[in-house]
């Protein structure tokens, strides 16, 4: 976990607004916990808050009537929650529920609108990251009809790690099942090839990657349109690792400081 003290601008928007556009807002932002399994909305719930994910993950899911859900799209550090605000509708047809715990930012709707209504880099970049979203949500579905159990698993490792400081997941067969909309043996025997292989190492809901480049060869041509697409929109890739540089390294100081306690 990262430390309270953490800058908004480890989100990778927030970090490209103007001076400026930054200090206005900055007195409006509040620095929330985001425990795993915890939704900040339901489908059809009006938004009060426009979410920037610091170093958690947020997945966006259809739930159907009878229970079951497939993911739509994922969220992390590159982006924000809430775009239905900005977009007209203030309610959203899914649900977003926290994937991965964390840290994020969020801005009540009067001074985010306000921001947004200057018509300066905050409409730009939310329109852009909206357009990328979509382009994810698109994929997605396509994915999900067209490609194998564990290229989507691929798919869904590879957004994740692209939205996380480590290459650790901590995300039990059930939940990826529910992600994807799959059985569990489905992701179970997935699972297994890509251990097998020597891609990930599996074991009690902890999952690590041990070859990305594995990964990205065994992976469908979708994982690289979204990717292509969010480079494209959004800030510059170096950008977006200068960012995850330092989540990372404020992690590590973090857990430094935690054992240093511990120890006294």
């Amino acid at each position: 976990m990262l430390r309270n003290d953490c800058s908004p601008k480890y989100n990778s928007l927030l970090n490209a607004l103007t001076p400026e556009e930054y200090e206005r807002i900055f007195p409006y932002l509040e620095f929330v916990d985001m425990p795993l399994g915890n939704v900040l909305y339901e489908s059809g719930e009006k938004l009060h808050y426009v979410y920037f994910p610091i170093d958690c993950i947020v997945s966006l899911l259809y739930v159907m009537e009878n229970g079951s859900s497939a993911e739509i799209a994922v969220i992390g550090f590159e982006g924000a929650i809430g775009i239905a605000l900005f977009m007209g509708g203030q309610t959203m047809p899914n649900r977003a529920v926290v994937q991965s715990a964390g840290y994020a930012y969020r801005i009540r709707p009067n001074p985010f609108m306000q921001e947004f209504d200057r018509h300066g880099a905050m409409l730009n970049l939310m329109l852009k990251y909206t357009q990328a979203i979509i382009t994810q949500m698109a994929q997605t579905a396509v994915c999900n009809r067209h490609h194998s159990v564990d290229q989507q698993l691929c798919r869904w490792l590879l957004l994740s790690l692209d939205r996380l400081p480590t290459n650790e997941l901590l995300m039990t067969q059930e939940l990826i099942a529910n992600m994807l909309g799959v059985r569990r043996e489905g992701v179970t025997e997935a699972a297994g090839i890509l251990q097998q292989a020597g891609l990930i190492h599996y074991s009690r809901g902890h999952i690590t990657v041990l070859d990305r480049q594995g990964l990205e060869a065994r992976v469908c041509e979708c994982y690289q349109v979204v990717r292509r697409e969010f480079d494209r929109l959004l800030p510059a890739a170096e950008q977006i690792e200068a960012v995850a540089a330092r989540i990372s390294l404020a992690r590590h100081l973090d857990i430094h400081t935690t054992h240093k306690r511990s120890a006294s």
